[in-house]
């Protein structure tokens, strides 16, 4: 598919020359659900990972803070979509205040679904939603610590509360991989043993209740929304059950974009994407790029 095709309006050489400065997908189901989500904004849902996508991935997960110009491009796209979501496995919360999305013009229709979609905050009421905790959590928060004493773990392995979750990170460790190999298998043991399910990461393993997930979460809202199109772009293993969402729409009939924020720690969201691009700064320049498209169309 030629740019020239993504659009059939009378404006299309405009459309084009907008279209152009887009990064083009390398897949043709790819290429369709970009024409969709252009052709027909007003029904596109835009739902984005907070960690690795929108803020760069850093050392201290309390410092990760949004793109500088993750909120302008979001605010410049948001009005002209049906919807943009962050979904994230931070509490909802934290991600509004880490992103800085509470009272933006132009975000006042933004949605934050948090822990996997066990939270949800929306800019309207300004207000979060969350359903029961799991009682697993509490039981892992508490063992967790003399846990990782007995299983020898290395020094620079820390455990980070999330709420609904809890993490063990090795990112720190003087052998990052190494730690997260050995932990993942006795953490997979414990999280089963309190109901919980291990969801492994880039140098993190998160222990969470069963059926959360950002699959499940984005296949929820785009139903509510009525999405006529999805985009999803994520950068980690947790953003594969998304990434099968949005697959699972296509094949139902809704056209859908997949987009890595490229890391070559996760080759499996590579391989499965319609386009790859630089981290953060390339997540923010796609989306500023194709807020002038759809504003051009």
């Amino acid at each position: 598919m030629t740019p020239a095709t993504l659009t059939a309006t009378p404006r299309v050489g405009r459309v084009v020359n907008m279209v152009s400065s887009l990064p083009h997908p390398t897949t043709s189901a790819g290429r369709d659900g970009l024409a969709a989500l252009l052709a027909r904004p007003a029904q596109a849902v835009v739902a984005l990972d907070f960690d690795g996508t929108l803020a760069e991935i850093v050392p201290d997960p309390e410092q990760a803070r949004a793109h500088p110009g993750a909120v302008a491009a979001l605010a410049a796209l948001a009005p002209q979509v049906a919807s943009v979501a962050v979904v994230t496995g931070r509490p909802a919360g934290v991600a509004v205040r880490y992103g800085g999305f509470a009272g933006v013009p132009g975000l006042e229709h933004l949605v934050v679904l948090g822990h996997y979609g066990a939270e949800r905050w929306d800019a309207v009421s300004g207000t979060v939603r969350a359903a029961a905790p799991h009682p697993g959590v509490a039981s892992v928060r508490a063992e967790l610590p003399g846990f990782l004493d007995r299983a020898g773990a290395w020094p620079g392995v820390w455990i980070e509360e999330k709420g609904r979750a809890v993490a063990v990170h090795t990112r720190r460790a003087l052998d990052p991989e190494g730690a997260f190999e050995a932990l993942k298998g006795p953490l997979g043991d414990l999280a089963t043993h309190h109901g919980l399910v291990l969801e492994p990461g880039r140098m993190v393993l998160e222990l969470r209740p069963p059926g959360m997930d950002k699959g499940v979460a984005l296949a929820e809202y785009a139903q509510e929304v009525g999405a006529g199109s999805v985009l999803y772009a994520g950068d980690d293993l947790g953003d594969l059950p998304a990434f099968a969402a949005v697959e699972k729409l296509r094949s139902d009939g809704t056209p859908g974009l997949l987009i890595c924020s490229g890391s070559s720690e996760v080759p499996e969201l590579a391989d499965r994407a319609d386009l790859s691009v630089a981290g953060p700064p390339g997540v923010v320049g796609f989306l500023t790029a194709l807020a002038e498209a759809v504003r051009a169309s």
